[in-house]
């Protein structure tokens, strides 16, 4: 399995600034005109936009997204203890309620010089499906955790890491949403390993997120030309489209890909990663257990909101289904006995 340091990320000497100035008469030999951001393709945009610097520090930010900020008296009470237990557990950090009107201004400041993701974003037609795409969005623009409003910090995210690994060997901290160890798992999950996106915590710039950003807005746009878009009549299911699926793909696809790791022996596959009871980290990711971000469903071998690894709670209120589909993971072993 590769751990580690992902390849390519050794610093190279820098050059002198400004270049050394040339005897007169002479010409630079051979010189090529640098290939601005426009003529490159999305992720070499994107890449060129946000950077990834894996020993910076997790920048500071906390972001979440709803119809109305907590100083709203429409904020819904429901969801205030929540929303204030990340302030809370994270003094000193920067703690944006980002409204649904709001995330488009701030996405078409920060991707400007990217205006296919803008395009791609605006032309979206469920507020799920932008809610999805917000959260890479600001992750791999401006970094930090991305929490759905409807998850409670047990812990500070100063506590999810072991103290023995390094914070500039990590640029991406997720946890599993799903372990389904049953033979009907594909009844009730997209993959046999789900990794959950309600909450993440990330570093600008993160190849994952670059990735996960291009799937997404590719498949917009491919949609967004066919016409289906706009008669809600998309081609894939939401889980797949910009929900977890996607989300699990891109990270597996990272973790074995030869650009950023020495492969050695067979890929990486769920296999690695299920009964895990503590950290795992591979190359510069730290997957967490389902009990992190998962304690207390009664199933898949989370345990409960007290156990030491317990680091957020979520309720999973689906606020945007009706409220006779929203998942509570208690309902669904009733369901199925149903």
């Amino acid at each position: 399995m590769p751990t580690g340091r992902p390849s390519g990320t050794s610093q190279q000497p820098s050059r002198p600034y400004p270049p050394p100035r040339q005897p007169n008469g002479s010409k630079m030999p051979n010189q090529q005109p640098m290939a601005g951001p426009s003529s490159k393709n999305l992720r070499d945009k994107l890449q060129y936009q946000f950077p990834y610097d894996l020993e910076a520090k997790f920048p500071a930010y906390i972001w979440q997204t709803w119809k109305y900020t907590p100083a709203s008296g429409d904020f819904g009470d429901n969801f205030r203890s929540a929303e204030a237990s990340w302030t809370e557990k994270h003094p000193g950090f920067v703690h944006e309620v980002v409204t649904d009107q709001a995330a488009f201004s701030l996405l078409k400041y920060l991707y400007a010089s990217v205006p296919e993701v803008v395009e791609a974003y605006n032309a979206l037609p469920l507020p799920v499906l932008k809610a999805d795409f917000f959260r890479y969005l600001i992750l791999l623009a401006r970094g930090g955790i991305y929490t759905d409003i409807d998850t409670t910090a047990i812990v500070s995210t100063t506590d999810w890491i072991p103290p023995e690994v390094p914070r500039s060997t990590i640029g991406l901290v997720v946890g599993i949403e799903a372990d389904p160890d049953r033979p009907d798992w594909k009844d009730w999950f997209s993959r046999r390993i789900q990794f959950c996106q309600w909450t993440i915590q990330a570093k600008p710039g993160h190849p994952v997120l670059r990735d996960v950003v291009a799937t997404i807005t590719e498949d917009i746009l491919r949609m967004k030309k066919k016409g289906i878009l706009k008669n809600n009549k998309i081609d894939k299911s939401i889980v797949e489209f910009t929900g977890p699926a996607v989300w699990t793909d891109a990270i597996f696809k990272y973790l074995n890909n030869p650009d950023y790791f020495k492969m050695e022996g067979k890929n990486i596959t769920w296999e690695a990663f299920t009964g895990m009871e503590s950290a795992k980290k591979v190359g510069d990711v730290v997957v967490l257990p389902i009990t992190s971000f998962s304690p207390g469903v009664g199933q898949m071998g989370a345990k409960d909101a007290d156990d030491p690894m317990a680091f957020v709670k979520h309720d999973f209120e689906g606020s945007w289904k009706p409220a006779n589909e929203r998942i509570h993971p208690e309902r669904q072993s009733d369901n199925k006995d149903k």
